[in-house]
């Protein structure tokens, strides 16, 4: 069997579905995956077929926000760009993978040539339930309204900003129009690679929803000399950092501060917003791409800007956690490390060293490390075996045969 996986985000979206992929390649699959180029010569490493879809991602994090215009454009784009490239990656395949936000060609291309179908998500509340709202956005109606006129509202936004386009691209391939976008990528049967300890689907025996499990990809690399050198000279520090997020260069500086404020020394991670941090100084050191997997069992706190990868290293790591949300899912991570005792979480945005010094306050409390440590246990590691098992005991139901189905589950 041949498979395409596709997702459009950071390095928070690519890991879970090379994870996936590396468990069906196990299993003797042959696997194609269509990502950002940022992270082409990573999976060239790793032995992958590898189609890269739009623009490099990484510089995005330290732009300003676009304008209204601007983002049509771009929407417009992206909207383009996958119809053509999906197109071109799926040559082959008989399924297709669509992961994370903002997969609004895979299903036409699978309908188009035949393959199966499947799409996942990496955080519940981006799929429709009457028992959440959608993650928060700008656009969101200001109020409280029920959760199915969130979901209603949410869809609408779906036709209104990306339908068009999409409509426009599956009538030049001869393809009728869909009338709900949002439907039409989630389809009746979604998945959610999410730990259910950490990010359970609210009806846990609802049969609309396979929850896998969160799909971790073993990260083997050994942490650079410099680093363990500094992790071994003292108490373990305390990790900042926010990944693909916007942020301001000063941030740095008020991450180190707030962990001198608890005595603690720092680990900042420069990220795609470049932070830059205090090398200089004794009880601080910056750091590119590293094993988090590793690391996060040598600090004392997690400060991250709440994505669901970080969150479910942090958790599995067994570290005490501050969530800074930025935007989408994260608050809802956020939320939850509050919930599960397993930390803090500030405001939305730019945090000050005295906010952080006050979430890490809670953090640190010899009670909540207890949590987290006992909480390590309950998150599970096996999703993206489950997943890749999940695919081929129920794909060959669906392909293979005249008139095969177009969504698997």
């Amino acid at each position: 069997m041949r498979v395409l996986l596709s997702t459009i985000g950071s390095r928070g979206e690519v890991q879970p579905v090379v994870a996936l992929a590396s468990e069906l390649r196990a299993l003797g699959q042959d696997v194609r995956l269509c990502v950002p180029p940022d992270f082409r010569a990573w999976l060239d490493e790793l032995g992958f077929d590898v189609v890269p879809i739009g623009p490099e991602l990484r510089g995005t994090a330290s732009v300003r926000r676009p304008t209204p215009e601007e983002l049509r454009k771009a929407t417009e784009e992206t909207v383009v760009t996958q119809f053509e490239t999906v197109a071109v990656a799926a040559e082959g395949c008989d399924v297709l993978v669509a992961a994370g936000a903002l997969q609004f060609a895979t299903r036409s291309i699978a309908q188009r040539t035949g393959a199966a179908y499947v799409y996942a998500s990496f955080c519940p509340i981006t799929l429709p339930s009457e028992h959440h709202a959608p993650p928060p956005m700008p656009w969101r109606s200001p109020g409280k309204a029920e959760n199915r006129a969130l979901w209603a509202e949410d869809a609408q936004h779906w036709n209104l900003m990306f339908g068009e386009k999409v409509n426009e691209c599956r009538a030049a391939a001869g393809q009728d129009p869909v009338d709900d976008l949002q439907a039409h990528v989630f389809t009746d049967r979604p998945w959610l690679a999410a730990d259910a300890a950490l990010a359970p689907w609210p009806e846990p025996e609802d049969p609309r929803v396979v929850q896998t499990g969160a799909w971790v990809w073993p990260d083997e690399r050994p942490l650079p000399p410099g680093l363990l050198e500094f992790l071994d000279a003292g108490e373990p520090p305390v990790y900042f950092g926010f990944g693909s997020m916007r942020a301001p260069g000063e941030l740095a500086e008020a991450m180190l501060a707030a962990a001198r404020a608890h005595g603690r020394r720092a680990v900042i991670a420069r990220g795609w917003a470049g932070l830059a941090a205090a090398d200089g100084q004794p009880d601080c050191f910056g750091i590119g791409e590293v094993n988090q997997q590793a690391l996060f069992r040598r600090v004392a706190a997690v400060v991250h800007h709440g994505g669901a990868g970080t969150t479910t290293t942090a958790a599995r790591a067994g570290a005490p956690q501050v969530v800074v949300p930025q935007m989408y899912d994260q608050h809802y991570f956020a939320g939850r490390v509050r919930e599960l005792g397993l930390g803090a979480a500030t405001e939305p945005g730019v945090p000050t060293a005295d906010t952080l010094a006050t979430a890490l306050e809670t953090a640190l409390r010899p009670d909540v490390a207890t949590r987290a440590r006992q909480f390590a246990g309950k998150v599970r590691t096996d999703g993206a075996s489950v997943a890749a098992r999940q695919l081929l005991a129920t794909v060959p139901l669906s392909v293979g045969f005249p008139g095969r189905r177009s969504s698997v589950g």
